[in-house]
């Protein structure tokens, strides 16, 4: 298991190190946009799940790791391991983004968030955002990723292109986390957590809704070839 853990590390901490760069400099430069900053998280998810994917499975994220553990897709033996590692490489994505950036002496307000995810509006409309938009995260990967009759070939770049899609249409609502992981390192570090229970819980509980869904396909699908012939 310790090259899956490595792995989690790894991946982990380049999503939240590229992603959240992405914010930082595009406050520090204006260079990016919200769409610039939706494809970079976007594209970094496609590459590492196409790298990494064969070792650990490339989740990133605790929500991921515990709806693939009640699914039953994966040992439930690992989840802790998983989650503690993704958690530690957001702390260090993070850390290094503290480091590079803070003598740039610009902006120093808004670098003091390291691309934390903040609500824009109020705690409840970004609380179920995130659950929303976690469950469609979820379900793509469901789709795609774990069932026997997903395209595997084309699972990353449905995932990453969900994670585009919602931080596109989310970001600027809720800051479209979808990652407890990706949220608490910015929040660590920054020591800005005053928001994380939603970034915690509202992911969880989609991934875990999507969970259910999945489930109802599977059940169907096999009923359904009971019945034939």
């Amino acid at each position: 298991m310790k090259k899956e853990i490595v792995s989690e590390f790894i991946s982990t901490f380049i999503l939240v190190f590229t992603g959240c760069s992405a914010i930082v400099t595009d406050k520090l430069y204006n260079n990016l946009g919200a769409l610039g900053i939706s494809l970079v998280f976007g594209m970094s998810v496609t590459l590492l799940i196409i790298a990494f994917g064969k070792i650990s499975g490339a989740h990133m994220n605790p929500a991921v790791t515990i709806s693939l553990a009640v699914s039953k897709n994966i040992e439930k033996k690992k989840v802790i391991p998983y989650i503690i590692s993704q958690i530690l490489g957001a702390i260090t994505g993070a850390l290094l983004i503290s480091f590079l950036f803070s003598e740039t002496g610009k902006n120093a307000k808004e670098l003091a968030y390291l691309g934390a995810t903040l609500p824009s509006g109020s705690s409840s409309q970004s609380f179920i955002l995130e659950i929303l938009l976690t469950f469609i995260l979820m379900i793509v990967i469901y789709m795609s990723a774990v069932n026997p009759k997903g395209n595997k070939h084309l699972a990353p770049f449905a995932i990453g292109f969900t994670v585009a899609i919602d931080a596109l249409f989310g970001g600027a609502i809720s800051g479209a986390s979808m990652n407890p992981a990706r949220s608490i390192g910015p929040a660590i570090i920054s020591g800005n957590i005053n928001y994380l229970w939603i970034y915690i819980t509202a992911p969880i509980i989609g991934s875990l809704i999507a969970a259910g869904i999945y489930k109802i396909f599977k059940e169907s699908e096999v009923d359904l070839s009971c019945c034939k012939n």
